[in-house]
């Protein structure tokens, strides 16, 4: 008697193989409703589109094919994003010997070389650490920010801070935490009024305004993105800030050494830099830098369950064009070789995972309006980056640092204060 093959039995035999029992928050449904490995409510599900997502999904066998079979609609997935990285986690700590892989291309052979239609994400090229030149580092920084202040503004805090908040108590709303970063911030730099501060990378202007308004300060911000430096001009005219914040488009290497401040600040910017870059990148801020001043350098790097990833990566061809995430040795001495000393470093990783959760909320919720100003594929890019950048932030695969370094005077003399009382004052 001939067995009945059913058009499912070959992507479970699949998913057996994959996964086994191992799966814990995630499951299966597949495109004619079969549940796998039962139909057990899960944190999150993925749902198979048709009998060939598995191949569009895994056959590659990289991080960015599987990523893109989800913008291509070949899956879909259903409740916490967040907790569907748990099947990253199982596929990176596979056994990868030749039987397994032989086993599993057997499986994959079988499924149908069929995929899912969508409109195209946007996608920047092939990585090239080689250049970060002005006009590459533009073009790179223009194509991740300047796809809609619209959409950005639907789920960011209200002054459209896009880097980790800061949540002084669990309880906090975003808003409420952004504030708190940009207050814990000042508070290192030890703004006061009179001062010039420099804000590289200074997005839509949401700290150099707090600086200007709460502290006194003359700002100048540069960004490379010209949608950034509109709007936030906009908003320093608007908060009749405009005497004290000058925002320019403009890299940071084109600032005239001649121009000295008394304090700089980078909040999310020399993740695009490069860790080759770094010397040069931290001499021209030292340049800039009176002695004395000191410098807050706030940055993702790697984390200590940081793990390498074989192929192409979904975040570099789709997200953040040539960007660098080195560890955080690496970032301390390049600064270290530009003449500043390390006074403290502080990791936010547990403070960046809640902002994400907080942000992929928020776009989940304005799903359709966000599809106002991109389409669906786009919409999921940046689903699918920040719910794995929480994941990574929650596991300790990222970590977020703030370096706070000094440019020691002539004598050697810090001049600041020898403790951190005054960054954490008494609630």
């Amino acid at each position: 008697m001939t067995a009945i093959v059913t058009p499912s039995g070959p992507s479970l035999a699949m998913l057996d193989e994959l996964f086994g029992s191992n799966l814990r928050r995630v499951g299966f449904r597949l495109w004619d409703g079969t549940p796998w490995p039962d139909d057990r409510s899960r944190d999150a599900t993925i749902v198979l589109r048709h009998p060939g997502a598995l191949r569009q999904m895994f056959a590659a066998g990289t991080e960015k094919a599987l990523a893109e079979a989800y913008l291509r609609d070949d899956f879909d997935i259903e409740g916490d994003i967040e907790a569907a990285f748990e099947l990253s986690d199982l596929l990176s700590g596979r056994d990868e010997g030749w039987w397994t892989n032989l086993r599993t291309y057997f499986h994959l052979r079988r499924l149908p070389a069929m995929r899912g239609e969508s409109e195209s994400a946007r996608m920047f090229g092939e990585r090239d650490d080689r250049q970060h030149t002005v006009p590459r580092d533009r073009q790179a920084v223009s194509f991740h920010y300047d796809v809609s202040n619209d959409f950005y503004r639907l789920w960011l805090d209200e002054r459209m801070v896009y880097s980790c908040a800061y949540f002084e108590r669990p309880e906090m709303s975003l808003d409420e935490a952004q504030e708190a970063k940009l207050r814990h911030i000042c508070r290192k730099l030890r703004l006061a009024p009179g001062q010039r501060l420099l804000d590289i990378g200074c997005g839509w202007g949401g700290l150099s305004l707090y600086a200007a308004r709460h502290h006194g300060v003359t700002v100048t911000g540069v960004t490379l993105s010209r949608e950034q430096a509109r709007l936030a001009t906009e908003r320093a005219r608007a908060a009749g800030l405009q005497d004290r914040v000058t925002i320019e488009l403009r890299d940071y290497r084109e600032l005239n050494p001649a121009r000295m401040f008394d304090a700089i600040v980078s909040v999310g910017m020399s993740e695009h830099v490069g860790r080759t870059h770094l010397p040069a990148y931290f001499r021209r801020a030292a340049q800039l830098l009176r002695p004395g001043g000191v410098f807050l350098n706030h940055a993702i790097g790697d984390g200590v369950r940081q793990r390498l990833r074989a192929g192409p990566s979904f975040i570099e061809a789709y997200v953040f064009p040539d960007s660098d995430i080195p560890p955080i040795p690496i970032v301390l001495q390049a600064a270290e070789g530009a003449g500043f000393e390390v006074r403290d470093v502080e990791n936010l990783r547990e403070h960046y995972a809640r902002t994400l959760r907080h942000w992929v909320s928020r776009l989940e919720a304005a799903h359709e309006d966000a599809l106002e100003f991109v389409n669906e594929p786009t919409y999921r890019v940046w689903r699918l980056y920040m719910a794995g950048s929480a994941y990574g932030f929650a596991h300790g695969a990222l970590a977020v640092y703030q370096a706070l370094l000094v440019k020691p005077d002539a004598d050697g003399v810090a001049h600041l204060p020898p403790t951190r009382h005054d960054w954490y004052p008494a609630a």
